[in-house]
């Protein structure tokens, strides 16, 4: 922008116009005072000064903007068309101007001096924006650099300080410093150690062809004897925006542990194949077992079926108007059918697969199939008996009927003669393996409530319920063998599930069941 400074409003008029038809910023000021203040507001790049004003010269304004650190630097015309003596054009200079064009004065000339020094000041404005740029971004650079220096000589305090052994390249692989355990392995800072199947260096290659760490193992050479020892190559680079102005190189000795790991291995393969001899054992043994359970039970029920048909047999044939002997046999044939009942609920829990292969059960259908089964024991009880809709699982078909077989069995045996047995079964899904866990539709688990009205029993016997042969009622009252709870709690953990028992006496039994959706749990 071009200030023109003149007392002569016609004068402003002309010379602006003339500029601004040649695409020049004016600004005007009709005193030296009003001239002043707007220097200090705004930027020029050039000023053309009247000489002749009242109050305040044009010698006196370009002095005083001279004087002003901002607009020292800013080219002053004086114009004049009665200060024309050689005396005025020196004194002119000599406050600042850098031409004095008197009056009349040739338009031509004047808009030629003024585009020259306007177009000097614009360079010189810019020379000085650049100047000052420049000047910042060395100061820059060398704060930059005072506190990269000052991090390297950190870093390498850093790494001389550590157990291990430690180096430091540029960003080309070029070796610039390394810590004193580097000559543990290498004679030379310049020189990396000798490794036994590869090149340090090439690794060092690959990692700045990824431009990422590099963490390897390899086994390195010790200066001093043949020993190679193993450690971990640890190479990471050091970036500065998007480059990477240096790698950090670390090797870890690992090689005691290394040793003692192998020992570790070699002595857990052997202590494996110690496990698997044994295991093989065990399972042979396991089928020996199983066998012998088989047999030893089959083998158990002969007599007892002969001592059921002969007893019957003296029932039916001598012991008819004999009272006491009548009552005698009668003690012996349900003595030899609860053995007998003993031995079968016996081979059943010892024939319980540790894993079977599992399909989708629906367990509305197999609780359907056990209340068909018990359809004339729940007639002649009068029972009622209500059942939630039930969740679809993995599972083995028999073992779920022989759960919901056993607990509506216990029910109906166990239940009070002054009311109606009821038995309840719902079913939730919940979202973990517990028995607090939240309901979720969606859930990994399926939690079976199954509850009755029965005669119960103290709670500080929940825990035994579930173990076999543990019978808390007399069985000349209730009859059972003891096992039907202990095989429950078997299928449901083989299922990967938990059960739990809450109970009062004369009021009755609740059994919690939880049990996986999908076997993959």
């Amino acid at each position: 922008m071009i200030l023109i400074v003149d007392d002569n409003q016609e004068n402003i008029f002309s010379l602006k116009t003339l500029l601004e038809l040649h695409n020049f910023s004016v600004d005007t000021a009709s005193s030296g005072e009003e001239a002043l203040k707007r220097v200090l507001k705004n930027t020029y790049s050039l000023i053309v000064l009247d000489v002749q004003m009242p109050e305040m010269d044009g010698f006196e304004v370009a002095e005083a903007i001279s004087g002003y650190s901002k607009s020292k630097d800013i080219p002053i015309i004086f114009l004049s068309a009665i200060n024309i003596h050689k005396s005025y054009i020196k004194r002119g200079y000599a406050s600042g101007g850098v031409d004095y064009v008197t009056k009349p004065f040739d338009a031509d000339i004047l808009l030629l001096k003024i585009r020259t020094f306007y177009r000097l000041s614009e360079q010189k404005r810019k020379l000085q924006e650049m100047d000052k740029f420049l000047r910042e971004e060395i100061e820059f650079r060398k704060k930059a650099e005072g506190e990269l220096e000052q991090k390297v000589e950190e870093l390498k305090s850093t790494l001389e300080s550590l157990p291990h052994m430690a180096f430091t390249t540029c960003n080309d692989g070029v070796i610039e410093f390394v810590n004193n355990h580097w000559f543990e392995y290498s004679r030379s800072a310049t020189d990396f150690p000798l490794a036994e199947d590869h090149l340090i260096e090439d690794y060092v290659k690959k990692a700045i062809a990824t431009r990422d760490q590099l963490v390897q193992e390899v086994k390195i050479k010790l200066l001093a004897g043949t020993e190679y020892r193993f450690h971990v190559f640890y190479l990471t680079p050091v970036w500065k925006g998007e480059e990477i102005v240096r790698w950090v190189g670390i090797f870890t000795d690992i090689h005691d542990q290394k040793m003692a790991s192998q020992v570790l291995e070699k002595r857990v393969e052997e202590r494996t194949h110690e496990l698997k001899n044994i295991n093989k054992k065990l399972e042979n043994s396991n089928i020996e077992l199983q066998k012998f359970a088989f047999v030893a039970s089959h083998d158990l029920q002969e007599p007892l079926r002969k001592i059921q048909l002969f007893s019957d047999m003296v029932l039916e044939k001598f012991a008819s108007d004999r009272e006491s002997a009548n009552k005698f046999l009668r003690k012996i044939i349900t003595s030899a059918e609860r053995m007998r009942k003993l031995i079968t609920s016996l081979l059943d829990y010892s024939r319980l697969p540790d894993k079977d292969f599992y399909e989708s059960v629906d367990l509305n259908e197999a609780v359907e199939e056990i209340l068909q089964d018990y359809e004339i024991s729940i007639s002649s009880r009068g029972a009622k008996i209500l059942v939630d809709k039930l969740p679809v699982v993995d599972a083995i078909p028999g073992q779920m009927r022989q759960i919901f077989q056993n607990l509506i069995s216990n029910s109906l045996k166990f239940s009070r003669t002054d009311r109606t047995p009821e038995i309840a079964i719902t079913a939730v899904k919940v979202r973990d393996k517990s028995f607090s866990s939240p309901v979720a539709e969606d859930g990994d688990y399926c939690k079976i409530v199954f509850s009755d009205n029965g005669i119960g029993f103290d709670q500080m016997y929940a825990d035994k319920v579930f173990e076999i042969f543990q019978r808390l009622k007399q069985f000349d009252d209730y009859e059972g063998t003891g096992i039907g709870l202990a095989i429950v709690k078997k299928i449901v953990e083989q299922h990967e599930g938990v059960i739990a028992v809450e109970s009062k006496e004369n009021e009755g039994t609740v059994f919690t069941l939880i049990l996986p959706v999908n076997q993959h749990l």
